[in-house]
């Protein structure tokens, strides 16, 4: 124990530490097994909950995730869900609705009405968002801040895709700019849907450089341990 460490809080942040591994363990043996179902949103880590909509068209799992915290809750990218998830959330509470891109506006509308919380998103998108009928209260930049989470720019997929990046946590969230199509590793999304590939991989280096181990995807398998790990695998497939 560190000097001035309580032991209590020593003994606390075992367990949590146990916890989050039982967590991890048991989301990871449900994604092994087809088990995510959208009737149930699960804490994958200490305050990081998700619900999966899976998609026939792409063969895997799209996320939705809330993240509780004390600067205010943040409902990432959520996808479509039943009335249980929906009221889930309201229940937790959700200050503000991020997207993480243009196509990932998903069932903003939906918690919007339901929460009251404000949606957000990087200006360039903002308009392609709207022009589908999803309302945005506020546009995010490189730098800003949104709850926990620093923004940072991740174009190329889309001109507006953007990360979101917790350095006390060593938690970073990503929309498109990388997908989890198999478990534990990272993949780019068809070149036919990307709009300036040198780009996104540009911004996956600039991602890869952050100190971060959980990497929760907006598409596929979140990475919860050694995700920058399996970001540098990637990249070393990657055109330089």
């Amino acid at each position: 124990m560190r000097s001035g460490e309580h032991p209590r809080r020593g003994l606390l942040d075992a367990q949590e530490g146990e916890d989050a591994r039982a967590r991890r363990s048991a989301f990871a043996i449900d994604v092994r097994r087809g088990r995510c179902e959208s009737s149930t949103m699960r804490e994958i880590l200490p305050g990081i909950f998700t619900w999966p909509w899976f998609s026939q068209r792409h063969g895997y799992d799209f996320n939705g995730y809330l993240v509780v915290d004390g600067s205010g809750n943040v409902c990432v990218d959520p996808v479509e869900m039943d009335e249980k998830v929906l009221a889930d959330l309201a229940s937790k509470g959700v200050s503000r609705i991020v997207l993480t891109n243009r196509n990932h506006f998903r069932a903003a509308a939906r918690v919007k009405e339901r929460t009251g919380a404000e949606v957000a998103i990087h200006p360039a998108d903002a308009q392609f968002a709207r022009d589908k009928g999803t309302p945005i209260d506020a546009e995010l930049a490189h730098g800003g801040r949104a709850g926990p989470f620093t923004v940072v720019d991740a174009h190329g997929k889309s001109p507006g895709e953007i990360a979101l990046y917790w350095p006390e946590r060593r938690l970073l969230v990503v929309g498109d700019a990388c997908v989890g199509k198999t478990p534990g590793e990272c993949a780019l999304l068809p070149d036919a849907v990307l709009d300036d590939k040198p780009a996104l991989c540009a911004s996956l280096r600039r991602l890869a450089a952050l100190d971060f181990d959980a990497l929760l995807l907006g598409d596929g398998h979140p990475v919860l341990q050694g995700g920058r790990q399996a970001l540098e695998r990637l990249l070393t497939r990657l055109p330089s």
